[in-house]
């Protein structure tokens, strides 16, 4: 099976209730831990790339390994995305690169200038046969390229997305109704604390979600900055040299309900960078002497693989669904 976009991956999802994992790669051991979690799970998967990664691994190294992970994994649905484009010359270099799918992120600029540039991005997309995820609203938080304060973020306005999907053709649209990027979504301030004195951020804006669903029936909704950041995690990394206080992501639950509504595509990025760094400074730990790169990737890989396995049985539903 060769690289595919997102619409028939999503058709099902929306109709089956549940979302497709959209995983961010930058080098080999991510790529192969995302796609043999998603082959033995048989899930369709998005792998997606950012203007980061590009710039750290090269486009032509990424193009690649998704290519030889699509060699290995016949038997899987498998995207590849630009993550967070920033203007239309990326868009067009990945979407002439190979890239089945491709994101315009105008979510800063006004609406009309927003609407302007995703139309534009769309128009060659679609004569390339690729297709274009736009977003309306603004996240805070900080990931990769993305910067953006709490002051600045903003939910996304039900009252706005008929018209922009309409004017733009995209084919996908991410919302802001209180995720954020990186492991440090949230301020002490903006969160409680349980029992255990472990932060607990504030719920989801599911009528936001509810809204935007019943303006747009059968439309692909996605969600950025959705990495939970495990505990087990964090701890681990703390415990081994690490310095991570107070990092907080979105309840696993709340992602699963979202999954069942509108919501088709979900993004995760810092999980499997958290997996990554808490078994590398273990491993390190316990064997100081080691000092072949294969000794410690072989286990982070591992991971990656089991963190993508647990996403997609519990958090995304999209098990046996390739």
């Amino acid at each position: 099976m060769p690289l595919v976009t997102t619409k028939e991956m999503f058709k099902k999802a929306y109709e089956g209730g549940y979302a497709v994992g959209a995983f961010n790669v930058n080098n080999m051991e991510i790529v192969q831990g995302i796609t043999e979690a998603c082959q033995e799970q048989k899930s369709p998967v998005v792998l997606q790339v950012s203007k980061g990664a590009r710039a750290y691994a090269n486009h032509t190294y990424l193009v690649k390994m998704v290519e030889a992970a699509v060699a290995n994994c016949p038997d899987i649905p498998i995207a590849l995305h630009l993550d967070h484009g920033p203007d239309f010359e990326t868009c067009k270099s990945c979407i002439d690169g190979g890239f089945t799918s491709v994101m315009i992120d105008g979510s800063s600029l006004p609406f009309e200038e927003n609407i302007a540039l995703a139309k534009k991005v769309v128009d060659y997309a679609h004569e390339h046969g690729v297709v274009v995820e736009a977003e309306l609203g603004t996240l805070a938080g900080v990931e990769d390229e993305v910067s953006v304060s709490a002051e600045d973020s903003s939910y996304t306005r039900p009252e706005e997305v008929e018209e922009f999907v309409s004017r733009t053709g995209c084919d996908s649209l991410a919302i802001a109704i209180g995720t954020s990027h990186g492991a440090y979504k949230f301020t002490a301030e903006q969160c409680t604390r349980n029992e255990q004195g472990i932060l607990v951020p504030p719920p989801l804006r599911f009528d936001v979600l509810e809204d935007i669903s019943k303006r747009l029936p059968g439309f692909p909704i996605v969600l950025h900055g959705s990495s939970s950041v495990p505990q087990d995690f964090v701890k681990k990394i703390n415990e081994h040299g690490g310095k991570m206080p107070d990092a907080i992501g979105i309840p696993e639950e709340e992602l699963r309900q979202a999954a069942k509504m509108s919501v088709c595509k979900i993004n995760i990025d810092s999980d499997i960078r958290l997996a990554i760094t808490a078994t590398i400074r273990e491993y390190f730990d316990v064997h100081p002497d080691h000092f072949d790169p294969r000794q410690y990737l072989k286990p982070a890989r591992q991971a990656v693989k089991d963190m993508v396995t647990h996403k997609i049985v519990n958090v995304l539903g999209s098990n046996g669904k390739a």
